[in-house]
This record gives structure tokens, sequence and C-alpha cells, in this order.
């Protein structure tokens, strides 16, 4: 890997390489699922995974329970993260949000970026949880299917709105009520990832797309497209341009969908399914166009005038990684306060400048042209209205549902 010279790059500049190694680091794990074994267990699994190892089902938890809140007495709060998911100066040893943040409160962040990947961290906690013990940690970043696991569980806690002001007024409409947490009780949002269509104008060369179905049915497309090896992301687009809709689909909406991509498979339309490692074959001009996550695509943008992207008029998916405080947590208030202070829009926009997701805070582009006149007019950072409107959210999958599918899309995609 070459390095690069902060001297010589622009502020913009050295962000944007700092993402290109999170894209390659983070966002692979963050949105990957362990697939199917030859047995044809999920590592994802389902309550009866869970029962297996040990772990009571939902009902049979110690759901919410929280332990003497020690905030006001001592000034500290546990914080874990995904790496790379939060800014940083140049010297990379300061977070200069966290940094305020203490400044303001007094409130000291032990910030720790030891999330990798879901599973693997679900597997890390798990045993403090379904024992009812304190984790260590006050706050986590989950996605949104595992925070919905753990929410149906009873692990995390009910938070408490007098706490968070800023997040209640600031929270953005398209993420306010999730069907796994109705009215956001127990989550709040770090950040949106979208799921678009990316292409690369040269390797297109005139040929139009403007749709799912153009990528799945274009014959002069053939072996040069691209899809996501997160079933979420692939079936939800493709429910999406059926005319379905991810957030009430039924076991055959979701069987047809496989049926139509499996088409695309055996006629050689789609040439892989993959993780993160579709920005090189887009780049390259493998993929002439793509299934691709928006953040990516922020990055791809700014390094080739080659690369763009389109939001079908099926619309778009749309899913989160979320803020939660897990049960027997010692530092809930303190936990609470740092949540809210992410929802004013000047942190919000400090952050969204450096990672380049979808910021889930209304009200943070005037703060954002401040920094970044390019991110805050970039609607896959700041997404308009219309573009809001146009985000779809996959349903919550019961555990039976969630092995079923998994199955069938790992046999799709030879995983």
């Amino acid at each position: 890997m070459e390095q690069y010279e902060p001297d010589r790059l622009s502020p913009a500049q050295v962000a944007a390489v700092r993402r290109s190694f999170r894209n390659g680091r983070a966002s692979l794990t963050r949105r990957s699922l362990l697939r199917a074994s030859a047995g044809g267990a999920l590592a994802v699994g389902g309550m009866g995974a869970l029962s297996a190892c040990g772990i009571p089902a939902a009902g049979k938890t110690h759901g919410g329970v929280s332990a003497d809140d020690l905030s006001a007495k001592e000034k500290t709060v546990d914080f874990s993260n995904w790496t790379e998911y939060m800014d940083v100066d140049d010297s990379e040893k300061h977070h200069p949000t966290l940094d305020r943040f203490t400044e303001r409160t007094g409130i000291k962040v032990k910030y720790t970026e030891d999330i990798n990947d879901n599973n693997e961290f679900f597997g890390k906690i798990k045993p403090q949880l379904a024992a009812g013990q304190d984790t260590g940690r006050d706050l986590i970043v989950l996605t949104d299917w595992l925070a919905a696991r753990l929410i149906r569980l009873g692990w995390v806690q009910k938070l408490d709105p007098s706490n968070l002001p800023h997040a209640y007024a600031n929270l953005s409409a398209q993420f306010r009520d999730p069907d796994w947490d109705p009215g956001r009780a127990y989550s709040y949002v770090w950040q949106g990832i979208s799921t678009v269509i990316a292409y690369n104008k040269k390797a297109l060369d005139g040929v139009e797309v403007k749709s799912v179905s153009d990528l799945l049915d274009n014959p002069k497309l053939k072996g040069r497209v691209g899809f996501l090896s997160e079933m979420r992301d692939s079936i939800g687009m493709t429910l999406l341009d059926m005319g379905k809709d991810p957030a009430n689909f039924t076991a055959d909406d979701y069987d047809a969908a496989i049926a139509r991509l499996q088409k695309a498979v055996d006629k050689g339309q789609i040439r892989r399914f993959t993780g993160n490692d579709y920005t090189s074959d887009l780049t390259s001009g493998d993929f002439a166009a793509c299934i691709a996550w928006a953040g990516d695509v922020v990055q791809l943008k700014a390094d080739s005038p080659d690369i763009d992207f389109l939001i079908p008029d099926s619309g778009y998916m749309t899913s989160t990684d979320n803020l939660l405080v897990p049960n027997k947590a010692r530092h809930k208030t303190n936990a609470e306060r740092l949540i809210d202070y992410y929802y004013e829009p000047k942190p919000a926009a400090e952050l969204a400048a450096y990672i380049n997701y979808v910021c889930p805070v209304d009200g943070v582009k005037p703060e954002l042209e401040k920094i970044d006149k390019d991110a805050a007019n970039n609607p896959l950072i700041i997404p308009d209205k219309a573009m809001a409107e146009k985000s779809h959210a996959f349903r919550s999958l019961s555990s039976k549902e969630e092995t079923a599918f998994e199955e069938k899309f790992a046999k799709l995609t030879g995983a």
C-alpha cells in the first residue's frame, strides 16, 4: 500500500485516504453475515441455536436489567465501537468530538474500537448478558438485525427520554420507527448505511442503467454485474424492483426474489456476489454496474470521475448501526448524555465529515457546510427529502425465517 503525506494533501483528501483504509477493513466485516455450514447451521442462528449454547430464549432473561447507576459519582462512560468509525485528529491519537464532550461535561470516555464483526462481538458479550452480569461496557454499536435480537432477548436497557432531548428532536424521520424498536425506546442510530446502484461510466460505454431490472436482464451487461453477499441488501433491492415492500413481504415473495436472482446467475448475467471487494471490480471495469454501499461510493467518486451512482425509481435499502446500553451497565445516564451529544448538529457534522456515512441527524447540513460543502450537498451523506422518501428497511425476521432465508441465499451465492 502506498504511503500518503498529509502535508501534501488537503484535509478532504487526507480524510478520503483514511476512509479508503476504513473501507478495506471495517465495512466488509460490519456488513458480513456468516453463512451456512455444510450441515446447514447458521452462525447468525436463531433462538434454537442460542438455547443450544446455554442462552435462554426471550422471555426467560433478565430483560432490561439495570445496575446501580454510578454516573453522578463516577464521571466516566465505556464506549465500544467499530474500527475507524470515529473522527480523529491529524496525529491519529485524539478524537476531537469525544474530547469536546469531556471538556463540556467532565465525563471521560473510555473509547474502544473492539467491534470487528457483529457475530464475533456477540460472542464476546453473550455469556455476561445471559447470566445477568455487567459486560464492562456502557454503550455499544450494533447493526440493526443484531440490535433487534438483543432487544428481543431483553438484554439492553430502555432509554430515558429526559436525557435525550436532542436525539428525540433531531432524529431523521426515516429512522424513527423501525419495526424492531418502535419509537426508538431502546436504541438510537449511530450512522445509516444506504444500498444503491453504482456504475462505471467508461465500462458501461453508453449502456443505460436505471434499475435492478437493467442489471438482471440487459444482455449487454452479461458477466459484468455484481450483487452483494449481504442477503438483506441484495434481496431487498430485488424485492423493491419487483414491486414488493421489504418491510412487509411473504416467504413466497422471498422465494420469487431468490428465483429471479438464480436465473441471472444461471445465464451468467451476475459475475459474482461480493462483500466490500466489489470496489476493485467496479473501478477496474470488471463490473460495469453493481449493488453497492453508499459509504464506499462517496470515496470511489472522489477518486475516479468514471464512478457514479443512481437511486432506482423503485427505491433503495437502508440499514443502520445503532447505539444501545446493555443490561447492567453502570453508567447509563452518562451513556445517554453521550448519545444525545452526537445528535447536536455541530458534533454530528464533524463526525459526518470524517466518516461519510448517512448522518441520521436533522439540521446538520448548515454545520457540515462550514466543514465540507461537497459532503453537505452529497445525498449519500445528507439525504434530501426526495431521497429519504425512497428509503426502505428490511423487516425483522423470526429466528425460523432467519435460518431458512439465509440458507436459501447461501445456496444462491455459493457461500
